[in-house]
């Protein structure tokens, strides 16, 4: 077997061995992207009803309180990325920290300083390459993140909103992360959480209601009792949800990169199969033109012996 041809089987053995990869880590993808969807479908419903339920409180009393009141002149934000800690998704994680990056642009043009939180390794390398500050961050847990991470997340954010500015609080409450639309979209966005936006948080009761008479309430023992208990569990919810929208839009972005990836593995072995026998061809020919030739000139030795 000729240099060339070897070399052509070589390739196209790791080649093939790279292609077995992608092919289970694409079907692995698919596995968890379902599981993490329906974690989604399943948690929607409760962060809508809390978010429909602080609406009520805040909209329902004249009650001033600090997770609701617009601050007149707002000068710090903060905002939570979320990442992935795991590559090999196209560009899941480049788009969400563009879509950060944009915000965080849109801020500072406000007078606004802003004081980031990330989830995931992938934000914090971008960050700590660039010796950019972080507040605080999480990671190991972004595959498939639970309650119980949303809510040590949670903690420090609602903490820094309850604090004076000047004592390092914050006015505002950003997150940033990737919504799943479908298997084939999702979508990098920034909402704020913090102050709630009356206006956008009714028109959400009211197409989650689809139409139904929200009931009048009475609050015990005060509204600014239940405004401190359910807005709370309102950020956990939304950062809950976030986290796995985030979490099945990476899947998602994962099983179509493998996919990705195992197609153009095997458009490389087709091509790499035809050149190989050609190659082969090429030392047939060559083998046959040596015997042809010699076979003459053995037929001419003996001629000329006679």
């Amino acid at each position: 077997m000729g240099a060339t041809l070897r070399v052509y089987k070589r390739r196209i053995r790791s080649v093939t061995a790279t292609k077995k990869i992608t092919k289970a880590m694409e079907m692995i993808a698919a596995s968890r992207v379902v599981k993490a969807q329906r974690q989604v479908a399943a948690s929607t419903p409760y962060a809508s009803e809390l978010t429909r339920a602080v609406t009520a409180v805040a909209t329902g009393s004249n009650t001033q309180h600090a997770l609701t009141t617009e601050a007149e002149r707002p000068v710090r934000a903060a905002l939570l990325l979320i990442t992935s800690d795991r590559g090999l998704a196209g560009g899941y994680s480049s788009n969400v920290i563009k879509a950060a990056e944009q915000l965080t642009e849109r801020l500072k043009a406000e007078g606004k300083e802003v004081d980031v939180y990330i989830v995931g390794r992938k934000g914090v390398s971008y960050y700590s390459f660039r010796e950019r500050k972080v507040v605080e961050s999480w990671t190991g847990f972004t595959d498939s993140p639970t309650y119980a991470d949303a809510k040590a997340i949670a903690a420090p954010l609602i903490e820094a909103v309850q604090k004076d500015t000047a004592e390092g609080g914050v006015d505002e409450l950003h997150i940033v992360f990737t919504e799943f639309v479908s298997m084939m979209t999702q979508t990098a966005l920034d909402d704020r959480l913090l102050p709630l936006s009356l206006d956008k948080a009714a028109a959400e009761s009211a197409e989650s209601s689809k139409g139904e008479i929200l009931p009048l309430f009475e609050f015990e023992p005060s509204a600014e009792d239940v405004l401190d208990a359910l807005l709370p569990r309102y950020v956990e919810s939304r950062i809950y949800n976030a986290l796995l929208q985030a979490a099945a839009s990476k899947h998602a972005a994962t099983r179509r990169a493998m996919k990705s990836a195992t197609d153009n593995a095997e458009e490389l072995i087709k091509s790499l199969s035809r050149l190989a026998n050609a190659a082969r061809q090429a030392e047939i020919t060559q083998e046959i033109s040596e015997i042809v030739g010699g076979s003459a000139a053995l037929a001419d030795a003996t001629a000329g012996s006679d």
